[in-house]
């Protein structure tokens, strides 16, 4: 990136600077693949992932979660 660039986008309000964080991350999302793992998350992936197929009555699905979420913050 070049300091005009980052220049350029300092200038963007804040909702228009997180709006461009949003797109690049919908980017960035479409190849998790790419993303890199530290052994330690690779093994919290592990960990989370046995537990979920020994109880999976336990796990909630994301939209559940999502809304008690927002329902929580009023």
């Amino acid at each position: 990136m070049t300091t005009q660039m980052l220049e350029e986008i300092l200038q963007l309000s804040v909702p228009e600077r997180l709006r461009l964080v949003e797109e690049i991350w919908d980017t960035i999302s479409d190849t998790p693949e790419e993303l890199p793992l530290s052994e330690a998350q690779r093994e919290e992936i592990e960990r989370r992932l046995e537990a979920y197929e020994q109880r999976p009555e336990e796990g909630r699905p994301w939209r559940e979660v999502l809304d008690r979420i927002r329902a929580s913050n009023g």
